[in-house]
């Protein structure tokens, strides 16, 4: 990972519903491709993209899902109830986010309000499709449609303090970490998950992991965090332990 682009991503990110221009620059398209062959490979998750398709959001007008323009999007494939598949494309679907985000595009995801019966994809018996990513090309500033659905969901993000909790002063590379984690976008911006540092081990939960959308939440958190401390590797799961750099080089 690239963490100075990574965390200009990160600064940058937010949700655009308002997409304008079908087509997306072929090498942006390659590019999204190859990360996502990347990821489906090492991090052993299923993501799809379809582009110039946007049959799957057309109609959709719930004030949470208010999008227009969707034409390219990612599908995040996984069995019913696995919760550590949802997890694991949390984790690397937000990657694939902020790399879009590096490149100048707009995107969102998209889940409680998605169409799953008009979405492209084949799925094997057991499979459903958890989330969305929807990308494209976007104007510089948000529309007013924009702005008003960002104010409808203008809920109080929580604190710093409220993020962790620690049992001694928290190093520098800790703080990072969670200052990362709370600019991660969370369903209905619940941002559910909650890091611990006791006795020097950081650990990153949620209180139901049976739920999906709190697994999927967990991996977003795990890898913000994780490009805020600096490099260093998570392991799966809930209440998983986080290796700074630091000690994976020693």
């Amino acid at each position: 990972m690239e963490r100075a682009r990574l965390l200009s991503a990160i600064e940058a990110r937010r949700s655009r519903r308002e997409y304008r221009g079908k087509y997306i620059d072929n090498h942006q398209l390659n590019k999204l491709r190859q990360l996502i062959d990347e990821y489906t490979t090492n991090g052993g998750v299923r993501m799809e993209m379809a582009a110039d398709s946007g049959v799957a959001f057309n109609g959709l007008t719930k004030s949470y899902g208010m999008l227009s323009g969707v034409n390219n999007f990612v599908g995040m494939i996984a069995k019913k109830d696995d919760w550590l598949a949802s997890e694991k494309l949390g984790y690397y679907g937000q990657l694939l986010m902020l790399e879009a985000v590096s490149m100048g595009l707009g995107t969102c995801w998209v889940s409680l309000t998605l169409k799953r019966e008009n979405l492209p994809f084949t799925l094997a018996p057991g499979e459903e499709v958890l989330s969305t990513i929807t990308f494209g090309n976007v104007d510089e500033h948000d529309s007013l449609k924009e702005r008003f659905v960002r104010g409808m969901l203008n809920i109080r993000n929580k604190t710093l303090e409220e993020l962790f909790i620690s049992d001694v002063e928290p190093p520098k590379w800790f703080i990072n970490g969670v200052r990362a984690a709370q600019k991660a976008p969370s369903a209905m911006k619940k941002q559910p998950v909650c890091f611990r540092l006791k006795n020097g081990v950081v650990t990153a939960c949620v209180p139901d992991i049976g739920d999906f959308m709190n697994a999927h939440d967990l991996g977003i958190f795990k890898l913000h965090f994780q490009i805020g401390a600096g490099g260093g590797r998570w392991e799966w799961g809930n209440h998983g332990v986080y290796t700074p750099k630091e000690d994976i080089n020693n």
